[in-house]
């Protein structure tokens, strides 16, 4: 039997039942036991609020049990917080039933190593070819316990990533935006620690309303209550909390890029920031990387992924990295992008340098940025056609240091995108049109 690509960017992702079926979740349980847990192994489960969690974890805890292996249940739990229980209690193994930012019909299946990192593209490969080598069923059953006290305990490690001892955000107004995800029972809780006035939004765990018009892929309630309520911020986390994105008193929004220029730039001037670089994606705005240059830090950029960041700080021994999206990386504390903790650190940072975080962000320029979506049938051959890198050669010399055009083939959808940064979004807009039109022409002799 041959096997099937399941994994894409970030796990096994698709309709709850449909194309996520419990059969499956058993399939890739008994897989990943075989390839990866050794005999004896500790397996983590954690999940976000959708309805399709509790089946899910059932037959994923069946799975691993069938294969052998103990099954610590850790209930609804922001996604980061499985890369620190699996360090906490030595397992062998970590699997989040989340699909992060999706509507509340999909659901998905990720999983992360004895370090608390994501699986390497070949591990996963490994475990698609275990589903389809049929592995025999027999052999000792594994136990499934709840794992008591998950919760506190990953409230506990966040509140002690904070290094300095006066702390206190007492008279600060923060709106914290939920999404009706994992972070609702535990971010208002850990911000309270340090006196904040916490204004609950969407924290209820309502599976049906994750990520419906909230959190931080819809930004417009956030923006609304910290407007609302006179606050001195918001905060918006994603339905499983791996990600997050703030909001200012003036509606601006300090994104992903923002926040490592905060980070970076204090940790260099603290002399923390060894190796002096910061790892990002190619999204990254050219704006970030130009101020970083200017204080002598190098940004490594990697392929578009949270795991990719990941995977190329650990190469690197790099102490801060992450996407523009809003998963950042702050690697003595965490190996994966975790939203309470980055908002944490932030609001510790703001402290130590006595200066609002929208005050911090202006200190990272953003180049304006156009992005275009241009449909193809065969988008990696028609990204690489000679016509289109002729044009971007041609593009790329008018705009010279000025600006920066990234034009990939989608990993998710039939389409080239097409990114271009520049002073001026004049400038921005005309150089995507000449780009969208050429590359649509390629795409149109393709489909014929």
């Amino acid at each position: 039997m041959e096997s099937v690509k399941l994994f894409g960017t970030d796990g096994v992702r698709g309709a709850a039942n449909s194309d996520l079926t419990p059969e499956l979740a058993v399939s890739l349980a008994r897989a990943a036991v075989a390839t990866i847990v050794p005999s004896g192994g500790l397996v983590i489960i954690g999940r976000d609020t959708r309805e399709s969690g509790p089946m899910l974890e059932g037959a994923l805890a069946a799975g691993f049990a069938a294969a052998g292996v103990d099954v610590l249940l850790a209930g609804v739990i922001p996604t980061p917080a499985i890369s620190f229980l699996i360090k906490d209690e030595r397992a062998a193994l970590g699997a989040v039933i989340s699909a992060s930012h999706n509507p509340p019909g999909d659901n998905g299946i990720k999983f992360f190593d004895h370090a608390g990192m994501k699986l390497a593209v070949a591990q996963e490969e490994k475990i698609e070819h275990a589903i389809a080598a049929s592995i025999p069923p027999g052999g000792r059953v594994g136990k499934i316990i709840p794992l008591d006290a998950a919760a506190t305990r990953y409230a506990a490690f966040l509140i002690g990533t904070i290094e300095s001892e006066d702390v206190d955000l007492g008279g600060t107004r923060i709106v914290v935006d939920c999404a009706y995800g994992a972070t609702g029972a535990i971010a208002p809780r850990v911000l309270r620690h340090f006196n904040a006035d916490v204004i609950e939004l969407n924290t209820a765990p309502d599976g049906w309303r994750i990520n419906q018009n909230c959190g931080s892929t819809h930004l417009e309630s956030v923006r609304a209550a910290v407007r609302d309520h006179n606050a001195n911020l918001g905060i918006a986390f994603d339905g499983d909390g791996d990600r997050v994105l703030l909001a200012g008193p003036d509606g601006s929004i300090i994104d992903g890029d923002r926040m490592m220029g905060i980070a970076a730039l204090h940790l260099h001037r603290s002399d923390q920031l060894v190796p002096p670089i910061v790892v990002a994606t190619v999204m990254s705005n050219l704006g970030l990387e130009k101020r970083l240059v200017t204080e002598g830090i190098e940004l490594v950029r990697t392929p578009v992924g949270d795991r990719h960041v990941a995977w190329e700080m650990r190469t690197r021994g790099a102490r801060l990295g992450g996407e523009q999206s809003g998963h950042i990386i702050f690697s003595e504390h965490s190996p994966t992008g975790d939203g309470i903790l980055t908002a944490v650190k932030l609001l510790e940072i703001a402290h130590i340098n006595q200066t609002p975080l929208p005050h911090l962000a202006r200190e990272i320029p953003i180049l304006p940025q156009t992005l275009r979506n241009v449909p193809a049938r065969d988008p990696a051959w028609v990204a690489t056609h000679d016509e289109v890198r002729n044009a971007i050669a041609r593009e790329q010399s008018q705009l010279a240091d000025g600006g920066r055009i990234l034009v990939r083939p989608s990993g998710t959808q039939p389409v080239v995108r097409v990114m271009v940064e520049a002073a001026d979004m004049d400038i921005c807009t005309a150089t995507v049109d000449r780009l969208a039109a050429i590359i649509g022409r390629v795409a149109q002799s393709v489909n014929g």
